[in-house]
């Protein structure tokens, strides 16, 4: 399982040590160092099953200076995608890619069927 998270971010922290509560094992990838690439995004986004808006890190500064919330609607998801594969800080975060399975943001909720298919401790 890939862990794609941002260290000052509180909700990755969170996320990190929800998954270290349930003894789940992981990569860590720190989104800013080791952004994803564009057929990374790609690929994530088709497994998500969510909007790729939900891939923007809307509560984010760059978001905002950026002005995306008025742009995005008028860019094609390739557009949208190559945007996403330039700086980590444009990415909501933290990202769960396990298999055929894509988790973005923390949501408990979500999160539990990850501990039930690994066998972690609930």
């Amino acid at each position: 399982m890939l862990f794609i998270w941002y260290p000052k971010c509180s909700t990755c922290q969170k996320a990190k040590k929800w998954l270290d509560e349930h003894n789940l094992e992981y990569t860590e990838r720190h989104i800013v160092e080791n952004n994803p690439s564009y057929e990374e995004l790609k690929t994530w986004h088709g497994k998500s099953g969510l909007a790729l808006k939900k891939f923007f890190n809307t509560s984010g500064l760059l978001y905002k200076e950026m002005e995306l919330k008025n742009k995005l609607p008028s860019m094609s998801e390739e557009e949208q995608l190559k945007l996403l594969a330039t700086n980590g800080m444009l990415v909501k975060r933290p990202i769960v890619v396990d298999g055929e399975k894509v988790l973005v943001g923390f949501k408990e909720s979500e999160w539990e069927s990850l501990s039930r298919m690994k066998g972690g401790t609930p």
